[in-house]
């Protein structure tokens, strides 16, 4: 029995580290997911019903204007291609298959899960809070485009800070630069092709810097206790 212990022990310490939220940024993306989370919810606050753009949407981009001609809309609309359906598909499968030759199977299933809540939670909330943009039928906010691209940046920066054990000041600076530019793209994209008004992609934004450290923190849990349900059985198998 000591022996199965001791191999059992071995096997659990040469496991590779993980964890799709590595230990040293829990901490400082749960704070910036509470602040992201106070953005969503005053934002949507401000605009619940509204079908205009508010004074920052304004002064960013009217986006009821043709805001931009060639070459730069056919920029914005292959941006805007990547948050659709086939795009958007591509990029998952880039993404799983990418963690997957890394041997990072935990971080394929964040991948999926990750994006497909961030994309749920935005959809929940374009019904509750209800702006319109182009007519009644359309629901603006939040940005679902870049709640995408947003939350799969993110899966993949934390991959990155995981996979070469980057410390808590760069790890941060990789992960909500990484962030900050799928937001950016997307947002101006949408924007400019007069699909959203530049809060709406405030808002996908942090819809994503709230729900991607959430799900992290789950698939850890669940997979930390199935390796924890497969350590006792071999144990007891011994």
């Amino acid at each position: 029995m000591v022996v199965h212990r001791s191999d059992c022990g071995e096997r659990r310490a040469d496991r590779p580290a993980t964890a799709v939220l590595p230990p040293v940024l829990r901490r400082w993306l749960g704070i910036v997911a509470g602040i992201a989370a106070l953005v969503v919810a005053g934002l949507g606050v401000a605009y619940a019903g509204d079908s205009a753009s508010g004074a920052l949407d304004s002064w960013v981009m009217d986006p009821t204007a043709d805001s931009i001609g060639p070459p730069w809309r056919a920029v914005a609309l292959a941006t805007d291609f990547l948050g659709e359906p086939v795009g958007a598909a591509a990029l998952i499968a880039a993404a799983v298959a990418g963690c997957l030759l890394l041997r990072r199977p935990r971080a394929a299933v964040h991948a999926v899960v990750a994006v497909a809540v961030a994309v749920g939670v935005g959809k929940v909330l374009k019904y509750a809070v209800g702006r319109t943009i182009h007519g009644p039928d359309n629901l603006s906010y939040p940005s679902g485009h870049t709640t995408f691209l947003t939350a799969l940046a993110l899966v993949l920066a934390l991959l990155v800070v995981g996979r070469f054990g980057l410390g808590r000041a760069v790890g941060l600076v990789v992960v909500l630069s990484a962030s900050l530019v799928a937001g950016a793209v997307m947002g101006w994209a949408e924007v400019a092709l007069s699909a959203h008004y530049a809060t709406d992609a405030v808002g996908g934004w942090c819809t994503a810097l709230v729900v991607v450290p959430a799900t992290a923190r789950a698939v850890d849990t669940v997979a930390d206790r199935a390796n924890r349900t497969a350590d006792a059985g071999e144990m007891t198998g011994g």
